[in-house]
């Protein structure tokens, strides 16, 4: 059953929903019944759910999750409902809301140590078997067949999220854009605070500035890092990355990207480097920027079972260390990101370079898997045709995709 307030918003008994059978990088659009949140989730009626590259990964078969499946992990909207049973929820409906991508289950051993990002339920239910904590989806196809969640399956009119991984969007933000906040930014903030642990003054260099490496540069920079190296092989991304507060960028197919790091750096190499891609030629080089004691974070999720070589010496006889992150920790780390991008430490106008309606989401994805979104794309279930930028930063994306070829 669901819990409204009196006087509620009217929740429709179908929604549109972008389904992925198993069959290829291919999503199709279609009517399905709108779930029902149960005890300690909400129902969010989808402002804008952003094209990330791990639903890509999916779709192309190079991350095991069941089909078939909504995808979609990265969320903005308001809450339109919140399950029967519920207590002590700090949300209600009609709330501005972001949702963070990696959702705790608050109850686990990771969970009860603060480790959101680690949290064991998530991991076995979600990412294994498309489920929420107990081991159900709440979607079903018209037939009534199941439907697998990638999180909390954004990409339709509406989604069930669990009230652990939402956070408030304060009026300041533009609901839509501040999607983003839920995965690409959250993203970053786990590496940069969290997995690197930088201090002001440290000098950090971004292999692969797509849509986490750019919003790595942000982060970084609001953190105090200085100087800021973005390392690509694309002069479009490498223009962008410049623009969002990059101090240096290499273009490192056509220079020596560890002896530009070097260089730039008075020899020293670079005090953190942070590998965006998941590719390992880009894992190895990210290794060989770091300086004296310097820390490697990969954040870039690899296609199937990849593997990079590590030269072990240097790294012991320099006391450099190689850490994972795979994201923040949600309940106190969402409301942090969400507050950065709120006193300008994330640019959210900038981040987003394209809106797509529901119905263009194969598109989307399309022009991601070929290069061509600079930034990161969002699919708007309300928006009835495709969106670009103003004229400045249209003219910005002509240009970079003019250098890319």
């Amino acid at each position: 059953m669901i819990k409204e307030e009196p006087q509620g918003p009217v929740i429709p008994a179908t929604m549109k929903a972008a389904v992925w059978d198993g069959e290829g990088a291919r999503l199709n659009v279609e009517s399905i019944p709108t779930p029902e949140p149960q005890k300690d989730e909400a129902l969010v009626k989808i402002a804008a759910c952003g094209v990330c590259h791990s639903d890509l990964h999916v779709m192309k078969g190079e991350v095991a999750f069941p089909s078939p499946a909504v995808l979609g992990h990265e969320i903005s909207g308001t809450i339109v409902a919140i399950g029967e049973g519920t207590f002590h929820s700090e949300r209600a409906v009609g709330d501005r809301v972001v949702g963070a991508f990696i959702m705790p289950c608050t109850k686990c051993d990771s969970c009860s140590k603060g480790r959101d990002d680690l949290c064991e339920l998530f991991f076995q239910e979600n990412r294994l078997h498309g489920n929420l904590f107990d081991g159900t989806s709440r979607l079903r196809r018209s037939d009534n067949s199941r439907l697998s969640m990638y999180s909390m399956a954004g990409m339709a009119e509406y989604a069930v999220v669990p009230l652990s991984a939402l956070a408030s969007v304060p009026d300041e933000l533009p609901l839509e854009e501040a999607a983003v906040l839920g995965c690409a930014a959250f993203t970053a903030f786990g590496a940069v605070t969290r997995a690197a642990r930088l201090e002001a003054g440290e000098s950090v260099a971004i292999v692969a500035v797509g849509g986490v490496g750019s919003s790595l540069i942000q982060v970084a920079k609001f953190a105090g890092a200085a100087p800021i190296i973005a390392i690509d092989i694309s002069d479009a991304k490498l223009a962008a990355a410049k623009s969002l507060g990059a101090d240096f960028i290499i273009n490192s197919g056509k220079e020596d990207a560890v002896e530009a790091v070097r260089r730039l750096t008075g020899g020293r190499g670079a005090n953190v480097a942070f590998e965006a891609l998941g590719h390992p030629a880009t894992f190895a080089q990210a290794i060989f920027l770091l300086s004296e004691g310097g820390r490697m974070v990969a954040v870039g999720i690899a296609a199937g079972a990849q593997t990079a070589s590590v030269p072990i010496t240097p790294l012991v006889r320099r006391g450099q260390s190689i850490v994972g992150s795979f994201g923040a920790r949600t309940r106190s780390d969402l409301p942090l990101v969400v507050d950065m991008a709120k006193t300008g430490g994330y640019a959210l106008d900038q981040v987003v370079t394209r809106k797509y309606p529901l119905a263009d989401v194969q598109k989307a994805f399309t022009a991601m898997e070929k290069g061509e979104i600079h930034g990161r794309a969002i699919v708007c279930p309300e928006q009835l045709t495709p969106w670009t930028p103003d004229e400045g930063s249209h003219q910005l994306e002509n240009l970079t995709r003019a250098n890319a070829l």
